[in-house]
């Protein structure tokens, strides 16, 4: 089990990450977190090497539901220039609060194959009560680890939004330490 700490502007949330039940997910994560994924900026569609998540916000944070970050445009509409397929191990659940999912806009079907396949990218919640409602439709491949990294996301969870749930005050993800 890999472990990261996510270097929050809020404090630092420490995740357990499940590279057994989700490896391609995890190894996506951590390639856009260390630099070694290749990624393609949305605004100006260069290829990129560098950390995908530093300095990103948590761009949308429902209370009593779930933080969500990953988005370079901070929008939650923009991704790393790639998608790529669930991967759903029934053993893992939202039955718990703290789970860190891939957030997706579901399936879609190639217009040229018919092949249907994953919306999955870079964008990733940490959800903050039970949600059992995702299980079987969003990839868990981490947890948080500890109390005072719940007491974090916690914190999170609490921030002022406006009508679009977006942080009226910016929460950044500063870097994604890889222990």
């Amino acid at each position: 089990m890999t472990s990261v700490i996510m270097h929050t502007s809020e404090g630092d949330i420490h995740l357990d990450l499940f590279d057994q039940q989700a490896p391609q997910t995890v190894r996506n994560f951590l390639g856009l977190a260390t630099g070694t994924q290749e990624w393609k900026d949305p605004i100006t569609g260069e290829t990129q090497n560098d950390p995908f998540y530093n300095g990103l916000s948590f761009h949308r944070i429902i209370k009593d539901f779930m933080i969500q970050g990953g988005c370079p445009l901070g929008t939650g509409t923009g991704g790393p220039g790639y998608e790529f397929d669930d991967e759903i191990d029934p053993s893992l659940t939202f039955a718990e609060p703290y789970k860190l999912a891939m957030a997706n806009a579901g399936t879609r079907r190639d217009p040229s194959t018919g092949e249907v396949h994953g919306t999955n990218g870079s964008q990733f919640f940490i959800t903050t009560v039970p949600t059992p409602w995702l299980d079987g439709h969003h990839t868990i491949f981490g947890q948080v680890a500890d109390e005072e990294s719940k007491k974090v996301v916690d914190t999170l969870d609490a921030v002022a939004t406006n009508g679009a749930d977006q942080p009226l005050e910016p929460v950044i993800i500063e870097t994604i330490e890889v222990l």
